[in-house]
């Protein structure tokens, strides 16, 4: 009864919410961005309206969709969609941006045809726009519409019961297979016939290779998606570099450019076209532990500076040079301190900071034209000593907007610090502070990026906010208001390593780009700094936002049906799953470490690895984020699909050879030892380029698996993994071989799921995997013997399942022989017996040149 209260509550809940939104339009941005000319051609976007099918129409119908184009691409070209019809004919709309009139253009078969115009690109690049094209069958012509333009070609030869396929972007339909699109948006794409809505694809999803069809749920297909509202809400991973020195950050918000000031070179990170560059610096430069960048938009200048040794330098862009020497300093005292620049006094403002055990107040000043500093005298609100706050200026840098930090009253470390969520506002005329309010932290202490984006506007800002008491911590995006306390969480959370002073984190506005920017630096122990850096398309969505909106009227009958039959089932499987799980961990508990998955299982994380990791039933692995090395090397992304075609000879060896240090040994393998393994042929400099080059390579893979990711953070190059979400069956080998005394059927049998697939990278050779391919052979053939002379099983059927195993690994065993002639003896099958013997002195025959001394009799004895 209350499982059924609980059905019909939900239900009911979501019929409201389905109806709510039915006649609503959408509030956010949704639709298919299309990849284009800036990746390879298996990596470009495409949509096939009906992928198993062709779509029919008797007589005239409408094709419509919107369109945008993506900004700050190089190659605008190609086929926006094709129509094919009746296998035959193609009819395309393409886009030529070299074409300097009328880039869009309809082509028939192989012909240009009279339809030709252009949509202003000042629209083009940052609205939708509209573009309907009519099949008038009755008057053999094509009628195409967009904004004020109405284009008509005649003498089609269409016909009245024809059968279309509609391919927007790449694929590889027959003969009319094409790599070329220009990079797009869509969304609507809608067919009628007579004024009534056949098919709707809104395009309004998150993830996923199916484009929902809305009114007669024909769905298209997708290839290599990049959904509008993903971009919005989850956070894209650039390629991290790694450079030398303690490095900092700054940004150009004109070029929308993120500069690494490294001390061998100024690395530059261009948001728009997501592209990597570096200039050498001249000379090394000496950066002191605290230097921190600014890019100063009032007179164009890359600035580093320095305050504890009061030193400020101007980089040239032309020369690739500063305009000062880098003199070695104490470590700062101003560790985390916040920065701006004013156009008012022409001035460097600092804020606050932390260092030898205190927090600071104190507001430093740096007068660009004099060069001079000086402390500045505030007036107002007490400005509590702190750091890891968020500060962002207005415009014209006339006012500051701090938010948040760590520290307290006194600024001593021993007394009591905390975190604090006030909202300071600084105006530069008058030197003072005022405080505007608290925030409520909701219970959960966190500090700030150094950072806060102002909307002068709206009154506004964005900020980052992360738990700052965890090494493996995550930044979260907020929006809240510079007038009143509350905020809203915006977006999905991205990975930081935080070590305190070792760390820095940063956020940045792309205004034309309408893009957000993360940064994230981690200095090492070997004077290098880790740089990360994400991007998120702006407007940012709530965390707690859906957009899975039904535009188009629906009959709620049959959606109520099929609701209470969903829901019905959900339930029922639901309870029986759960008891399952129950049952599969009472068993655990009982049982310890039953399978090799389950070896480091806690009662936290019991559930988790059932699910997650293996089918309790069958012990099958599971494909979504897996690395099998038994058999053919194979990998699985977070969506299933298998990345290892993508590892080149050299990526594979380097996965392989950091990959297998890693589990076997815990530490990974260091530099130089890669090297020795790799780049033995080449000198020191070579091979570091080498690797650097591949290690970045590498990386980029490893991002398509989640909780997966190559680190240095202990000086060895290691391949961090979290195997409560990833599958690696070397990993589940090592659980069960390790302890021999632990053995019982279950584990012998996942032993065997894993050997099954074939010997250890079988088709891979390398000299240095010799040992572990000898040491893995030994151990499998070693376990299963263990576990047959240990008594724990009599079953013949199961002892001669045993010893296959044991003979795939080799096929001579004298002991598995014995074994599986024993145990189908005791079966009555005496005749396999007897040819299994004499198969086996055959093999040894040929693989030892001597006859085997034993006669059948002999071993069954």
């Amino acid at each position: 009864m209350k499982l059924g209260c609980r059905i019909f509550k939900t239900f009911f809940c979501c019929i409201f919410i389905l109806i709510a939104f039915n006649n609503v339009s959408y509030g956010q941005s949704y639709g298919l961005a299309f990849s284009s000319h800036e990746v390879f051609q298996d990596k470009r976007t495409g949509l096939d309206l009906s992928p198993d099918k062709t779509l029919c129409f008797k007589g005239n119908f409408d094709l419509s969709f919107d369109i945008s184009f993506i900004p700050n691409r190089q190659i605008y070209f190609g086929y926006v969609v094709r129509i094919i019809e009746d296998d035959k004919r193609n009819i395309d709309l393409v886009y030529n941006e070299q074409t300097r009139k009328n880039a869009f253009n309809i082509i028939v078969g192989d012909k240009l045809s009279k339809i030709a115009f252009d949509i202003d690109r000042a629209r083009l690049y940052t609205q939708w726009n509209n573009v309907r094209i009519k099949f008038d069958v009755d008057n053999n012509k094509i009628i195409l519409y967009s904004g004020n333009n109405v284009l008509t070609e005649t003498g089609l030869h269409l016909k009245k019961n024809s059968c279309y396929k509609i391919l927007f972007g790449i694929n590889n339909y027959k003969q009319f297979q094409t790599t070329d699109i220009p990079p797009m948006k869509l969304r609507d794409i809608k067919i009628s016939q007579n004024g009534t809505l056949n098919y709707n694809w809104p395009l309004n999803e998150e993830n996923g290779l199916a484009a929902h069809e809305v009114v007669n749920q024909n769905d298209g297909g997708v290839i290599n998606p990049v959904w509008v509202t993903a971009l919005h809400r989850n956070w894209q991973a650039v390629q991290g570099i790694t450079v030398n020195g303690v490095a900092s950050v700054a940004f150009n918000p004109a070029k929308e450019e993120v500069y690494i000031i490294g001390s061998d070179s100024l690395y530059t990170y261009s948001v728009n076209n997501a592209h990597w560059t570096s200039s050498y610096n001249g000379a090394k430069i000496e950066l002191n532990q605290g230097n921190q960048s600014i890019y100063n938009s009032f007179d164009n200048t890359l600035y580093n500076f320095y305050p504890d040794g009061q030193f400020v330098a101007k980089y040239d862009f032309k020369s690739h040079t500063w305009n000062k020497k880098f003199e070695a300093g104490a470590v700062t005292i101003f560790w985390h301190l916040n920065k701006m620049f004013s156009s008012v006094d022409t001035s460097l403002y600092l804020f606050g900071g932390y260092g030898q055990l205190l927090y600071k107040n104190k507001v430093q000043q740096y007068h660009l034209n004099s060069g001079a500093w000086n402390d500045v005298k505030t007036k107002g609100s007490f400005f509590t000593p702190r750091y890891l706050a968020a500060l962002g200026p207005t415009a014209k840098g006339d006012t500051a907007y701090i938010l948040g930090g760590y520290g307290n009253n006194s600024g001593q470390q021993i007394l009591n610090p905390q975190n604090m969520y006030d909202m300071m506002r600084f105006t530069v005329k008058d030197k003072t502070f005022r405080k505007l309010f608290d925030l409520n932290n909701k219970g959960q202490d966190f500090a700030f990026a150094n950072s806060l984006i102002i909307d002068d506007k709206t009154k506004t800002y964005y900020g980052l906010i992360y738990p700052q008491h965890k090494y493996n911590s995550t930044l979260q995006l907020i929006s809240g208001s510079l007038t009143k306390p509350g905020y809203e969480l915006m977006a999905d959370a991205i990975p930081y390593s935080f070590h305190d002073v070792h760390s820095f984190a940063d956020l940045y506005y792309c205004p034309a780009a309408k893009r957000f920017t993360v940064v994230t630096l981690l200095r090492t122990d070997n004077d290098q700094t880790k740089v990360n850096i994400y991007t998120l398309m702006g407007p940012p969505y709530k965390i707690n936002n859906t957009l899975a909106v039904i535009k188009n009227s629906i009959n709620w009958y049959y959606v109520a049906m099929a609701g209470m039959f969903v829901l019905a089932l959900l339930a029922y499987f639901g309870i029986k799953r759960k008891n399952q799980i129950k049952a599969a961990a009472l068993k655990l508990s009982n049982q310890p470490a039953t399978a090799p998955i389950y070896a480091n299982a806690t009662a936290e994380n019991i559930e988790g690895q059932i699910i997650n990791n293996v089918n309790a039933a069958n012990y099958k692995t599971l494909f979504k984020n897996s690395i099998l090395l038994f058999g053919d090397l194979q990998v699985f992304d977070a969506e299933g699909t298998e990345i290892t075609k993508y590892f080149t000879p050299l990526i594979k060896e380097l996965f392989l050879v950091i990959l297998l240090y890693s589990i076997r040994w815990g530490r990974g393998l260091s530099s130089e030892k890669l090297n020795e393994i790799l780049w033995y042929d080449k000198d020191a400099k070579s091979a570091r380029n080498n690797r650097s080059v591949n290690i970045a390579k590498l990386k980029l893979l490893l991002d398509k698996m989640e909780h997966c990711h190559l680190s240095k953070d202990t000086g060895y190059w290691k391949i961090d993994i979290d195997y409560n979400y990833i599958y690696v069956d070397y990993h589940n080998y090592l659980n069960i071989v390790k302890d021999k005394k632990e053995l019982n059927i279950e584990k012998i049998k996942c032993l065997s799921e894993i050997t099954q697939r074939g010997n250890f990278l079988s088709n891979i050779e390398y000299e240095w995997l010799d040992s572990f391919k000898s040491e893995i052979t030994n151990e499998v053939i070693d376990t299963y013997l263990h576990f047959a002379h240990a008594g724990t099983t009599t079953d013949p059927e199961f002892l001669t399942e045993l010893a296959n195993f044991i003979f795939y690994f080799d096929p001579v065993n004298e002991e598995a022989m014995v074994i599986k002639c024993k145990a189908l003896s005791v079966l009555g099958k005496h005749s396999l017996a007897k040819s299994t013997f004499e198969s086996f002195i055959k093999e040894y025959r040929s693989i030892y040149g001597e006859e085997f001394k034993k006669d059948f009799n002999a071993i069954l004895e």
